[in-house]
């Protein structure tokens, strides 16, 4: 009877011990097939986003932005032609006081003795018209004074004032207010106001101005003739 007791426990003891053993295995197993995420994987899916390629690089993008030499003076060559408009503008503008572009002698104010003190003694001098009328070649200006030496004409042929046609003269200023023909030259009389008259001469040789003249017609009456 005591043998068999034995036995028994014996064999009861060896059962659990194996039992024992399979589920440390078992364990083992689990945490072998599941492990934890390492820190370097956590930190690549915490922040590692979608791939996305930019719209443009800044090279790319300066270059989008920044603009040729070449093309801002084509630009700038188209936002200012040859501005006639406002040339003749400028010239009815100053024709009211008496005076021609670049010339700070004005005519109905001017003395021809304060003309001749600046610029010298004219390179020609003789009556025409109502009075006498003095030509300085270099300035391209010519004065008309009666004999008390006040100005009454300032005429100019600059350059700048031959490229004028009479079409756009008529655009900017309309139709003249008097038309005269001298010889092959042909007269157009723009009132300025009471006092001063703006005369564009054309010859028909060239179709485009040949001179201007502002005028005051009442100080060519010479008061000082006797």
């Amino acid at each position: 009877m005591s043998a068999q007791i034995k036995f028994l426990a014996a064999t009861i003891l060896l059962i659990g011990m194996i039992g024992l053993a399979g589920c440390s295995s078992n364990n083992e197993a689990a945490n072998s097939e599941s492990p934890t995420n390492t820190p370097t994987e956590t930190a690549i899916t915490a922040t590692s986003g979608p791939e996305v390629s930019p719209s443009s690089t800044p090279a790319e993008t300066a270059a989008t932005e920044t603009t040729s030499p070449t093309e801002t003076n084509k630009d700038t060559a188209k936002a200012n032609p040859q501005n006639s408009d406002k040339q003749l503008q400028d010239l009815l503008e100053l024709a009211k006081k008496g005076k021609v572009p670049g010339v700070e002698y004005a005519a109905h104010t001017g003395l021809i003795d304060e003309v001749e003190a600046d610029w010298g003694k004219p390179d020609q001098q003789e009556p025409a018209g109502k009075g006498i009328y003095a030509t300085y070649t270099d300035e391209h200006v010519v004065f008309g004074f009666n004999k008390g030496s006040l100005i009454f004409d300032v005429r100019s042929s600059d350059t700048a004032l031959q490229k004028l046609t009479l079409k756009q003269i008529e655009s900017t200023l309309g139709k003249p207010d008097d038309t005269k023909v001298n010889g092959e030259d042909k007269i157009y009389t723009y009132q300025a106001n009471d006092q001063f008259q703006l005369k564009f001469i054309i010859p028909n040789s060239t179709g485009k101005v040949g001179h201007i003249s502002v005028f005051s017609e009442q100080d060519s009456i010479n008061n000082m003739a006797g």
